[in-house]
């Protein structure tokens, strides 16, 4: 397995190996050794072609993610949340796919969202903390402050997406609760 670095601290690529021969192939999906986090919790989604979710995020118990697109394709946004990192306020997006066989770790601090290229889309989470219903929240995915080039789409996006904050708001929302990281 290799591991990619990005010029946001600790946002990380994993390129893993295949093995194929006649019958398909078999893939590792992650080595511990390769990175020092605990994952305590997994999940997956299925997304139909031009769905969009995110920008989430959870405040009081922020949660690392190792994102793996295991069927289909998505373009994969994330957006640093930290406030004393040197990235603060930007974006880093990547098309992530079955057939690129690269998974995407995710920091503590950071929004997530991504929109989906393909039908049945399935992605697969590793994450580093326990879902938090009450500290969930989302940053607006169309921010125009933001600034981010999403692929020319319409979109299909949840009613509890469309109220998602700015991400000024957000910010605010975060002093006012006095949220430090």
């Amino acid at each position: 397995m290799q591991t990619i670095k990005t010029n946001f601290s600790g946002l990380i690529f994993y390129k893993r190996k295949t093995f194929k021969d006649n019958r398909g192939y078999f893939r590792e999906l992650f080595l511990e050794k390769n990175k020092k986090k605990k994952f305590i919790f997994d999940y997956y989604s299925l997304s139909n072609k031009n769905v969009l979710r995110g920008l989430h995020l959870q405040l009081i118990k922020p949660q690392g993610k190792l994102i793996t697109v295991i069927s289909g394709k998505i373009f994969d946004v994330v957006l640093d949340c930290r406030q004393k990192s040197k990235t603060f306020g930007k974006f880093f997006s990547t098309e992530l796919s079955e057939k690129k066989n690269i998974s995407l770790y995710i920091p503590e601090g950071f929004a997530h969202g991504f929109c989906s290229l393909t039908n049945n889309t399935i992605l697969h989470y590793r994450c580093t903390n326990y879902r938090h219903k009450n500290s969930e929240t989302g940053i607006f995915w169309n921010d125009e402050n933001l600034n981010i080039n999403w692929p020319k789409r319409k979109f299909i996006i949840s009613a509890k997406d469309k109220k998602n904050l700015l991400f000024k708001e957000f910010i605010e929302f975060k002093k006012l609760n006095k949220i430090k990281w």
